[in-house]
């Protein structure tokens, strides 16, 4: 029986991190990053994230399979309350339950943190990430037309969001 586990990422996850993501990057437009980033890239993008965020990993039997990430939205104060989300899976963990598994860990986390808002920009077609974010309340906000060019092409990334909860004014 395969033991799953979720915990917060740390530095030391960048390895496995940047394996999980390498094919999305060099394979896919679901990322518009065109070179996959090292370890030490990933490490210090994970070490940013626990900062002010979160990064959670999903462990199978040990070995992280997965990982859910928050990070900030835009540069202005007044989107602080704001994040970006994204879920990255090994190929063997598609259709398994483990990307709705690690939103259903983030989401309640960042509403503790005070986010207000989480989005997603997602490359389009990709129905499974739509698929998943409807599933948790995401609506649809607007479509950027060919925003990005990989692949000798253009694609265009459809952003969606969920309320985290707060709907009060933040205590300053």
């Amino acid at each position: 029986m395969t033991t799953r586990t979720i915990r917060s990422a740390t530095p030391a996850d960048g390895e496995a991190c940047a394996k999980i993501y390498e094919p999305y990057v060099r394979d896919t437009v679901i990322s518009f990053e065109t070179e996959p980033p090292t370890t030490e890239e990933m490490a210090r993008r994970i070490e940013a994230a626990l900062t002010e965020h979160a990064w959670l990993v999903l462990e199978s039997d040990g070995e992280v399979v997965g990982y859910a990430y928050a990070t900030q939205h835009r540069t202005r104060a007044a989107y602080r309350y704001a994040c970006d989300v994204s879920i990255y899976l090994d190929q063997s963990q598609r259709g398994t339950g483990a990307g709705k598994a690690l939103y259903a860990a983030l989401f309640p986390l960042l509403e503790k943190r005070g986010f207000h808002r989480a989005l997603a920009g997602i490359a389009i077609p990709n129905e499974a990430s739509i698929g998943i974010h409807r599933s948790f309340g995401f609506t649809e906000v607007g479509t950027y037309r060919r925003i990005g060019w990989k692949f000798d092409g253009w694609h265009d990334v459809t952003w969606m969001q969920l309320d985290l909860g707060m709907q009060e004014a933040p205590s300053q």
